[in-house]
């Protein structure tokens, strides 16, 4: 009978603990090497330490992080358990069921202090299918002492025709001084981002209501000659290398007297710790040209759970975890509150620190708020979305004439013929694919 006892006692005993190293799980979270990102892996023990699980970091260039993850989601293949997506494919890839909803990570995740737009654009019927990690629109960064001592003053809002005096005007190569910065290195997130909301506000569009490519259009043409021009007299060399990150080096070491680009960028350019110009740098918002519509983005990074993974609750209690308001407040106060992640939280822009320590805050929050995804151009169109189509054929197609235009940025071809063959190029995979549907 001892014995009998002795074997069950210690086959609970086996079970307590096997059960108790059941509920440690380690998880794989795919991200994008964005500085926000970086903080997040960088906190994330304390996370880690909170519930015993571990996590297994794969942090990717944004091209690279697209094109894995949206094949490992594709398949199927259960790669990753956590997902750093933006505000295009999430209600695509919810729609597909790609995606586990988050509606449920409790009372206390405070869903109504989410920004209502941000919100709405990661719910399909009814169900939230990712959550806000930093949300961005796009704004104009200048060096305000490069502007005084020219003798020139920067508008609210400048026209792009501006911004070509100024650049003129500010241009010093011989002190690998630059009058602007501006994405040139190819992919629908990355030159295709800034030159859809410059060819918005030049005027022109992806498609008309028919959904047939305007790419060759006369808008288009103007908005990529005039950026081309831009960056061959006044940009930095080897432009088409260069996305978000390497312009926020650039302009953060000095080298830019303006950088058009996210409002993310913000926290970083004033932090001293990262930014030698931090003391020197005044923000305006995105340029204009022929009308207001579309002229500055609207974008959410944000955490996902793809359907593949079996680690549904440990991936859930991460995500609540690292979009929680505390996580804002722990940011704060570990990193700086410059460096907490903008344009998720209403109650973001409530705190005192925070409005005492980012200057831009208001800005930030007005141009995010603005950006109308449902009016983003000039003329109709059939579509939703600023800076890209709200459809599925919009990664491929974005990334085609993506690389057109920087083989024009680079001097392989005229403005006039990559337009040419991205048109194309576009009318072939739009007929491929059904359209007009």
């Amino acid at each position: 009978m001892r014995k009998i006892l002795y074997a069950l006692s210690s086959s609970v005993i086996g079970f307590g603990l096997a059960a108790g190293l059941a509920q440690a799980e380690q998880l794989t979270i795919a991200t994008v090497n964005n500085g926000d990102m970086i903080i997040m892996q960088k906190l994330s023990p304390e996370w880690e330490k909170e519930t015993g699980n571990k996590l297994n970091w794969v942090v990717l260039e944004e091209n690279v992080l697209r094109q894995k993850v949206t094949t490992d989601i594709a398949t199927k293949g259960g790669q990753y358990d956590i997902l750093t997506i933006g505000g295009y494919e999430t209600p695509i890839w919810g729609k597909l069921g790609w995606l586990r909803p988050l509606d449920d990570l409790g009372a206390d995740y405070d869903y109504g202090d989410l920004l209502a737009p941000i919100k709405s654009g990661l719910t399909v019927d009814g169900k939230l299918y990712a959550v806000p990690f930093y949300t961005e629109s796009s704004f104009t960064l200048y060096r305000k002492d490069l502007f005084d001592a020219a003798g020139i003053k920067m508008p609210d809002q400048p026209t792009y025709d501006q911004i070509k005096e100024f650049a003129a005007k500010l241009t010093d190569k011989s002190k690998q001084q630059y009058g602007i910065c501006l994405r040139g290195k190819p992919g629908w997130g990355e030159n295709m981002a800034f030159l859809g909301t410059m060819i918005n506000t030049y005027g022109g569009r992806w498609f008309d209501m028919n959904w047939k490519p305007q790419i060759n259009s006369a808008p288009w043409k103007k908005a990529i000659t005039d950026y081309v021009d831009l960056m061959k007299n006044y940009g930095p060399p080897g432009a088409t290398a260069n996305g978000f990150n390497e312009n926020q080096a650039l302009f953060s070491t000095g080298h830019c007297a303006m950088w058009i680009d996210a409002t993310s960028a913000a926290g970083r350019v004033y932090d001293p710790k990262q930014s030698q110009v931090a003391d020197k740098t005044a923000f305006a918002r995105a340029p204009v040209a022929v009308t207001p519509s579309g002229s500055s983005w609207s974008w959410s990074w944000n955490l996902a759970i793809p359907t593949s993974s079996k680690k549904t609750d440990a991936a859930k209690s991460f995500i609540k975890w690292a979009t929680s308001k505390q996580y804002v407040k722990l940011v704060g106060e570990k990193e700086g509150w410059v460096a907490v992640p903008p344009g998720t939280r209403k109650s973001t822009y409530d705190l005192a620190e925070y409005q005492k320590e980012a200057p831009f805050a208001a800005t930030v929050l007005k141009a995010i708020l603005s950006a109308d995804p449902s009016k983003p151009t000039k003329d109709p169109v059939p579509y939703t979305g600023v800076q890209f189509v709200a459809i599925p054929e919009f990664q491929g197609i974005g990334t085609i004439v993506g690389q057109q235009i920087a083989a024009a940025l680079a001097g392989q071809q005229s403005v006039d013929a990559v337009l040419d063959t991205a048109q194309k190029q576009v009318e072939r995979e739009m007929k491929k694919a059904g359209y007009p549907k």
